[in-house]
């Protein structure tokens, strides 16, 4: 990773955003633990530092799902954020304003994965979203991928939470 570039992110709902300006390898995790914390194939982290990643609004909650780790999560939202251990914390790709940047270079638990991830990709791809299809603009109310300053939103605001 670049050592002066400055990186971003945060749930999306816009309860905790973070910062860091030093990164490590980012990779795909495979284990079952990680689908379940993200509802998903894998998780795709990428490691930071503690003395240099800063939470700039709000923290995540924390569950402990093992002896070892720790995940945390938007309480306001549910977005998953981070893999903690005692070596060290791991940041979810997908948090981040430009995930773009953060290519996996690794994948881990390999021997995990689910048995039809190595065909995922051979599946057609659609061209068109099908809300699109049907004529529904979709209107993000997610927090957008870059800081603000104005938190939270107003009470008559898209995006406020529901109960």
């Amino acid at each position: 990773m670049n050592a002066s570039s400055v990186f971003t992110g945060g749930c999306q709902c816009g309860a905790v955003r973070f910062r860091a300006t030093r990164l490590g390898r980012p990779s795909i995790c495979h284990c079952r633990m990680c689908q379940k914390q993200f509802g998903n194939f894998f998780a795709a982290l990428v490691t930071a530092y503690n003395d240099d990643l800063e939470w700039m609004r709000g923290e995540p909650a924390r569950f402990r799902s093992s002896n070892v780790v720790e995940r945390g999560f938007c309480a306001a939202c549910g977005t998953p954020l981070t893999y903690e251990y005692d070596g060290g914390i791991e940041i979810a790709i997908g948090a981040f304003d430009e995930p773009e940047r953060l290519e996996p270079q690794v994948q881990v638990h390999h021997a995990a994965r689910l048995p039809w991830i190595e065909h995922l990709f051979e599946k057609p791809a659609r061209a068109q979203d099908t809300l699109q299809e049907a004529g529904i603009a979709v209107v993000s109310y997610q927090h957008p991928d870059h800081d603000t300053t104005e938190w939270p939103p107003r009470d008559d605001a898209p995006g406020k939470m529901l109960k």
